[in-house]
């Protein structure tokens, strides 16, 4: 699933593909805009983390899951 951080002051946003599903995903944004948690961490398919602290969160955007397409064909 395509996921999209808009921080506060920056002028571009974070996108990553993730892992996680949807559910988890808003869960773990819920609970950072709730104040549980200090920063959002999101993990992509690879592996790597992505931690933003939740004061400067500006959106979260998230997008359908990504379908592998797979062979050769022209469409």
């Amino acid at each position: 699933m395509e996921v999209k951080i808009g921080v506060q002051h920056a002028p571009r946003e974070i996108a990553l593909e993730s892992g996680q599903s949807v559910e988890e995903v808003e869960r773990l944004v819920s609970d950072a805009l709730a104040g549980k948690t200090q920063l959002l961490t999101l993990e992509d398919e690879k592996g790597r983390k992505v931690m933003v602290p939740t004061d400067k969160l500006a959106y979260v955007e998230l997008g359908a899951p990504t379908v592998r397409k797979v062979g050769f064909g022209a469409l």
